[in-house]
């Protein structure tokens, strides 16, 4: 299951292929969709919880809200399943979905829009390990940032990515990947990387900047 980015999406994977999936595009409102859309996916593929194996989320990065939403979710299911949960970062899902267009000779960049002035960056070599690690970048400094060479973009951040990259005289193509974040793709990672075991990242969100909110001031007068 995956609502740390601008969509939310949930998968069931079993004999070596997705047999349900769901996926929207959603600003907001994932706590109302990722549930139901579980519960479509299990029905699709008449499977009980019971059934279940292991669970995969993703951690992150994305919005705050989306990234708890995600794990609170996910936690509740597997503990109610006693089965293992697996976490994994949305750079490594869309790594895993551009795997045939990185360059032997240089990165697989994963940009993601923060939706603010930054950008959340991570690079890859061609066979997915990773070149640097995961940061909050802004977009006239990646050029700095990412590692010499040839440099694939991927994400749904790579237009913001290539005009600053472009103006550095990098070399960059951009990915025929999809941009965002699908369940069908963890699944699919999962199941390859042999997470089921319960490996992977541990399960808390990944985030690369402090949030937004702050905490509200004491505001209250004293009268004498």
């Amino acid at each position: 299951m995956d609502t740390a980015g601008g969509a939310c999406s949930a998968a069931l994977w079993r004999k070596e292929r997705v047999i349900a999936s769901r996926f929207e595009r959603l600003r907001r409102g994932h706590a109302e969709r990722l549930v139901p859309m579980i519960e479509a996916v299990m029905a699709e593929g008449a499977t009980a919880y019971a059934d279940l194996d292991c669970l995969a989320v993703t951690v992150g990065p994305g919005g705050f809200t989306g990234v708890r939403i995600g794990l609170a979710t996910a936690r509740g299911l597997a503990l109610a399943c006693r089965r293992p949960l697996v976490g994994v970062s949305n750079f490594q899902v869309l790594a895993a979905g551009a795997k045939a267009d990185a360059p032997s000779d240089g990165s697989l960049a994963v940009v993601i829009d923060a939706k603010r002035h930054d950008l959340y960056v991570q690079a890859f070599a061609s066979d997915l390990r990773p070149r640097t690690d995961p940061a909050s970048i802004l977009p006239q400094d990646l050029a700095d940032f990412l590692p010499p060479g040839p440099l694939v973009l991927v994400g749904d951040g790579a237009d913001q990515a290539m005009p600053p990259l472009a103006t550095a005289r990098r070399r960059v193509t951009l990915s025929k990947a999809p941009g965002a974040v699908d369940a069908a793709g963890l699944a699919e990672l999962v199941a390859e990387e042999g997470f089921g075991a319960g490996e992977g990242m541990p399960v808390e969100p990944l985030y690369l900047r402090p949030p937004d909110a702050t905490p509200a001031k004491d505001a209250a007068v004293r009268r004498s």
